[in-house]
């Protein structure tokens, strides 16, 4: 008799993502001081975690997430499912020109037990593709949603 464990999978473009993955999305803003300057939050099925280190060059290696109640989770937890399947067929890992001129920019990366996949993007919507402003809204509202 053999026993086979199954991980859920949710479909995003042609992507799959399963339980054991997570999103990271957050935003950042150089020349800002503050606690709102840098909030990089990470989203899994269950949970939602804020990183508390708030480094403007976010590194995964070195985060340090601590979990937040369920309540925000129940606010931003559909973020999991708005991911535009064009920005994952993207090679590029920064786009547009984020925080050039002090306007901030958003963190989003998808973390599978089989490959990590950050991207830096640019908060200015004129300096975007077409496809990625809704979800990039989405990324705001989230975070909005967290810090009321």
């Amino acid at each position: 008799m053999v026993l086979v464990a199954c991980d859920p999978v949710q479909e995003v473009g042609e992507k799959k993502l399963s339980d054991s993955s997570y999103i990271i999305f957050g935003h950042f803003y150089g020349m800002c001081q503050g606690e709102n300057c840098v909030e990089t939050f990470k989203l899994t099925p269950e949970s939602l975690f804020e990183e508390t280190t708030d480094q403007y060059a976010f590194d995964l290696e070195s985060a340090n997430f601590v979990l937040l109640p369920d309540s925000i989770l129940e606010k931003v937890k559909s973020l999991r499912n708005n991911i535009p399947s064009q920005l994952l067929s993207t090679t590029e890992e920064i786009i547009g020109q984020p925080d050039a001129g002090d306007w901030g920019g958003l963190y989003f990366g998808i973390v599978t037990p089989e490959k990590t996949q950050l991207w830096k993007i640019d908060k200015m919507r004129s300096n975007l593709p077409e496809y990625l402003i809704p979800f990039a809204d989405d990324i705001e509202a989230a975070i909005a949603e967290i810090n009321q």
